[in-house]
């Protein structure tokens, strides 16, 4: 059974987990907007006053686009970071914008969470992503989106994949050729699922064993990825 993220009480860890996010830590702030679009862009930790704030950069504006109206007094945002030093670790919390600031810097102040969730990426914790990928199914390849992953699988999806004849548990290979720097990755997997959907194929993938090294790496990165 999937491991499932631990809550932590405001009264007794809550500072200490909260600070293991360094200050000037790369961090993914996650927006909805109230018609249910949904979008996360990358931050900076500045930091927090226990009990009364949390403290973020504005994203840069050129990526934020129209979002950027909706970082409003009350808006809830969702943060997610990576831990220094322990590896394959997410800190992530939800928390409402206290207000914004212009000086010295544009910065996001937000209420001090109630709780906080911290899990592993070893465990099943699934991502949205837009990973632009390959994936070679039967020695022919074909472009594809990794649209969410996790530690043990992904789902791709293929918008010109209608005439693919799938089947379960049939081996492929997924590629990802660069991803905000990374190299060339490439994972061992299966077919568990697929269906058809108006914009494309979509192929559920369990991965190997011996691909979960080069996932967490990927995951890392996903983890905190700009819009």
């Amino acid at each position: 059974m999937a491991a499932t993220p631990k809550k932590i009480a405001l009264v007794n860890r809550l500072d200490r987990n909260l600070g293991l996010l360094q200050s000037g830590s790369t961090i993914t702030i996650d927006i909805a907007t109230p018609a249910g679009q949904k979008a996360k862009f990358r931050s900076t930790f500045i930091g927090y006053l226990p009990k009364h704030y949390v403290l973020v950069q504005f994203p840069d504006a050129n990526k934020l686009g129209n979002f950027s109206q909706y970082i409003t007094q009350g808006a809830g945002i969702t943060v997610r970071g990576l831990i220094e030093g322990h590896e394959g670790a997410v800190v992530a919390f939800i928390s409402n914008v206290k207000q914004t600031l212009q000086i010295p810097s544009r910065l996001i102040v937000l209420d001090f969470p109630r709780s906080v969730s911290l899990q592993s990426l070893r465990s099943a914790m699934r991502i949205d992503t837009d990973i632009v990928a390959k994936i070679n199914i039967a020695k022919e390849y074909w472009q594809a989106t990794i649209i969410d992953i996790s530690v043990n699988g992904c789902q791709v999806l293929i918008t010109n994949g209608e005439s693919l004849v799938m089947e379960k548990n049939k081996s492929v290979e997924l590629i990802v050729e660069d991803f905000q720097g990374l190299g060339n990755l490439k994972f061992s997997a299966e077919t568990c699922s697929y269906k058809s959907q108006a914009n494309g194929l979509c192929i559920g993938l369990k991965f190997e064993e011996i691909s979960k090294a080069s996932v967490i790496k990927l995951l890392q990165h996903a983890v905190i990825a700009e819009n």
